[in-house]
């Protein structure tokens, strides 16, 4: 049997392979009123804690970036995510799914990755409109 990501067990599995841990601090960038609030409560209760938003004076475990087409120069937002980010950890790259307005070509994220020192390691289906994308440090672009 299938589980789907729009059910409770989907989105707690999807919640999962985030690899999240509890009283991780989680960095949660380009929020808007079209991004999935089930998954970010869901993350939320996987870690225990609430995502942080703003300028931060601490170092995180994990950014997410929402980022949809025309937010920006995605090169741009990723950096300023590796500002944030702990030397192992990823930025999970949240763009809407094919067919959904804002929807992000996968090779504009292939051109824009190494451009910003990253590397793409995973793309799943993360929620029932969002595509997670996991990008992680490059070991020569270390800090």
């Amino acid at each position: 049997m299938e589980v789907l990501v729009n059910s409770p067990q989907g989105l707690s599995a999807s919640v999962d392979r985030l690899g999240l841990t509890p009283g991780e601090l989680i960095l949660e960038v380009g929020y808007d009123s079209d991004c999935d609030d089930q998954l970010r409560l869901a993350i939320e209760a996987k870690i225990e804690t609430t995502l942080l938003t703003g300028h931060l004076d601490e170092v995180v475990d994990a950014v997410i970036l929402w980022w949809r087409d025309g937010d920006g120069d995605l090169v741009d937002d990723l950096v300023d995510g590796l500002t944030y980010l702990s030397e192992n950890g990823p930025i999970w790259l949240l763009t809407p799914k094919v067919g959904i307005a804002g929807h992000v070509e996968p090779s504009d994220i292939q051109d824009a990755a190494p451009t910003a020192g990253l590397t793409q390691t995973v793309s799943f289906l993360v929620a029932p409109n969002w595509t997670a994308t996991k990008l992680v440090a490059r070991k020569s672009a270390k800090r």
